[in-house]
């Protein structure tokens, strides 16, 4: 059975090699067309192609004469778009998936027991670096999402850049067993802080909010995940020194 075959224009230019076209003809492969490839390897070359066929961008796809256009217009000829969702708790189940199978990890490095209360605390000092390092990547565009909801940065801004130091920060301590009487606090007060903007904004001004908790381009909702974040945060502060000091 012969193959049907697409002609592709893809840029692939000693500074650049296009992600899309790279992506474009891999999908066209994996749906069983012949890939007739035409790599664009200069700026002079790109330019003649889009003032010939009046396109403004590559990579472009040819299917029997027809021009499909660049790698979003091709999936959704080939029928493999996919929705794109407003909201996601992708992300979070991501983070806390990695979180708990580093806090087993250390666990069993560590020789004790894999179901014990060291887990459990692994488990939330790591996914608290984690959400602090979710931050620090764009640390401009969290603080900016966080004054949507936090009471503390409305009314001091640079809380918003303090905070993903502080959470980060505190999350090492605690994984580490290290200077419990300033992790404990300072997970205290962010937390506490936290929830209570969580609950203020989502479940009294009922507000439609993403969640600054996964960074600044999050699409996570806030609500129920971000309030339990809170939470648990809450719960570490104060059961960490009770532990420590011998008086649980």
């Amino acid at each position: 059975m012969t193959k049907s075959i697409a002609s592709l224009y893809r840029m692939e230019t000693p500074e650049h090699v296009c992600p899309y076209g790279l992506k474009s003809r891999h999908l066209l492969r994996s749906k069983g067309y012949e890939v007739d490839d035409h790599v664009l390897e200069s700026r002079e070359a790109i330019d003649a192609f889009k003032a010939e066929h009046g396109v403004k961008t590559t990579p472009q796809t040819f299917i029997g004469g027809e021009r499909i256009g660049g790698y979003e217009a091709l999936e959704a000829h080939l029928g493999v778009a996919k929705p794109k969702k407003d909201t996601t708790y992708a992300p979070v189940i991501a983070l806390f998936s990695v979180a708990a199978l580093l806090a087993l990890a250390v666990a069993w490095q560590t020789g004790g027991p894999l179901l014990h209360i060291d887990t459990v605390e692994y488990f939330i000092a790591i996914a608290m670096v984690l959400l602090g390092l979710q931050k620090l990547t764009n640390i401009e565009a969290f603080a900016t999402m966080f004054l949507n909801y936090d009471l503390l940065a409305r009314r001091w801004v640079p809380y918003g850049r303090i905070y993903p130091f502080a959470e980060a920060g505190a999350g090492v301590l605690m994984l580490a067993g290290s200077l419990i009487w300033l992790a404990s606090p300072v997970a205290l007060f962010i937390g506490t802080i936290g929830a209570v903007s969580v609950f203020r904004a989502v479940y009294i001004q009922k507000r439609e909010l993403k969640c600054a908790c996964m960074g600044g381009d999050s699409r996570v909702p806030l609500g129920f995940i971000s309030l339990t974040e809170n939470l648990i945060m809450i719960a570490m502060a104060i059961w960490m020194p009770l532990r420590m000091y011998g008086l649980m």
